[in-house]
């Protein structure tokens, strides 16, 4: 039986993880999700979760600029099975925190988590049917961790570094030069001028914030970005959980959120000018005079990119009043106290936030490999959108770009649980998504994201038909990973004394 591994010692020192059923790589939201599942649906299985920080929660433990919250209302970002009863469904960063911690308390999993592991390379070897991962610790060391399956939960973007875009003349500058996803805690930005470079959904949620103390604060875009108006709280949630329990209630509005989501982004790819006059009112009814359609008005449809979210109008409020404002134009050069445009205007700057987007990166950068073969994940494509084309014992979550990332995370995680009892049932070791055959080949992403497009060579290949495909459609989703067979004909099963999945002869070169 494999040993459970994060006790802590009466000295307080973590003991080392030696070997465990399943390891959990990131105890963000994806990895404390997968916790609790497996806990719940594989009592018998041992497991523990490697984070590379100090403290759970990833994103909402990385990010710490002004105004982090949620870009998608908590009913469907929050789990199935934990109701989030807060008033606001458009949470900020600490009340998320709040939460998970309160999941980590209720299902007690501190003791499954280590702290300062930064995973390096997971190798599989179908002779021993386990991953051989290596973490780096954060006094420097190393350490090997044994698994028969892994299920990674760490995230979609690098923690490293965000994208570099290159801004002309940004050496020049005298004031702060900041990104966002590395903000520092010091910086005093009361009274001074802000220009933030991007119209995505940081840039979104910071110029509303920013604006409350600096002495100006504008929005420099190259394009405009279709914004989204809703209330912070949502009102009948708050109804329906005084006449009903928490869980209830929760499920209510889980399930009607779902649908109004599917049923708006179907109506913004078939009939967009409808949800285009829907989108504009809010701005129009807020900024009165100070609307101007060129500065809000995208080249693109709703939901070609994903949509912004602004909470109670809070960035159109910020706007109106005067507090900010939105450039549209791109930079000539920056100089050292300001940005210049092509267009010959200038914007003076006491301090630069460069909201210029993320980079992306494929299962947290760690190098994997099967069989002594380096993976190279072009090589591969998605099955189920959760799992890859021969590579065995290995999930991954990538939430949707259309709604919640916990929808998804949610649903992988009962997948992986259904297979690993599968697995139990019909004692085999090794589940792997063998490909057979030559596939044809479909756009990965059907979105015009500038960190997507940016990336989408590095990032595995999807095809045009299930089970080979990574969606973007939850309900669908739900219904092949939660109710269609585990044994499907192409995740093949290896037990002590079949052939190996060594020997199984994958298509790759067939899909080539």
């Amino acid at each position: 039986m494999a040993t459970q591994m994060a006790e802590k010692s009466s000295t307080g020192a973590q003991a080392p993880i030696e070997s465990v059923d399943v390891l959990i790589v990131g105890a963000g939201i994806s990895g404390i999700g997968m916790a609790v599942h497996l806990r719940d649906k594989c009592p018998g299985k041992s497991f523990a979760l490697v984070e590379r920080r100090e403290e759970i929660g990833g994103t909402w433990n990385l990010f710490q600029y002004p105004g982090i919250r949620s870009d998608s209302d908590m009913h469907t970002l929050g789990f199935k099975f934990e109701p989030w009863t807060e008033q606001k469904a458009i949470a900020d960063g600490p009340s998320i925190m709040n939460y998970l911690h309160r999941i980590k308390a209720k299902h007690d999993l501190e003791k499954h988590i280590c702290f300062g592991h930064k995973v390096l390379s997971a190798s599989w070897s179908s002779e021993e049917a386990r991953w051989t991962v290596t973490a780096e610790k954060s006094d420097g060391s190393q350490t090997v961790i044994y698994a028969n399956f892994l299920y990674m939960g760490s995230g979609y973007y690098d923690y490293d570094q965000g994208y570099d875009a290159k801004i002309t003349g940004i050496e020049n500058f005298k004031g702060d030069v900041v990104h966002p996803q590395f903000w520092p805690k010091d910086l005093d930005y009361s009274d001074k001028k802000v220009v933030i470079i991007g119209s995505g959904a940081t840039a979104v949620t910071i110029v509303p914030v920013m604006a409350e103390k600096a002495s100006h604060v504008t929005m420099l875009q190259r394009t405009p970005t279709w914004y989204f108006a809703r209330d912070a709280k949502d009102h009948l949630a708050n109804f329906l959980r005084k006449i009903m329990p928490d869980q209830w209630a929760y499920n209510i509005i889980r399930w009607k959120n779902v649908k109004m989501q599917d049923i708006t982004f179907n109506m913004a790819r078939n009939k967009p000018e409808k949800i285009i006059k829907k989108l504009e009112k809010p701005l129009k009814k807020e900024l009165g005079a100070k609307y101007n359609k060129d500065d809000y008005t995208p080249p693109y449809g709703p939901w070609e990119q994903r949509l912004c979210l602004v909470p109670d109008s809070d960035m159109f409020k910020a706007i109106s009043s005067g507090a900010a404002d939105v450039k549209t134009g791109h930079i000539e050069t920056v100089t050292a106290d300001g940005i210049e445009l092509k267009s010959g205007e200038k914007l003076d700057a006491d301090v630069i936030v460069t909201a210029t987007g993320l980079k992306l990166a494929v299962a947290g950068k760690v190098a994997f490999e099967v069989d002594g073969k380096a993976v190279n994940w072009p090589d591969h494509y998605y099955y189920k959108g959760c799992m890859f084309s021969d590579i065995p014992n290995m999930a991954i979550v990538f939430g949707y770009l259309n709604a919640s990332w916990t929808l998804k995370a949610d649903i992988v995680s009962e997948y992986v649980c259904r297979l690993l009892n599968h697995m139990d049932a019909t004692s085999t070791l090794i589940a792997n998504p063998v490909l057979t055959e030559k596939l044809e080949d479909e756009e990965l992403f059907d979105f015009s994201s500038g960190y997507i497009k940016r990336a989408i060579n590095e990032l595995p290949r999807n095809s045009t038909a299930m089970p080979w495909k990574l969606n973007q459609d939850y309900l669908f989703d739900k219904k092949v990973l939660l109710n269609e067979t585990i044994d499907d004909g192409v995740m093949q099963f290896y037990g002590p004394n079949s052939q190996s999945a060594e020997n199984s002869e994958p298509a790759l070169e067939a899909a080539e």
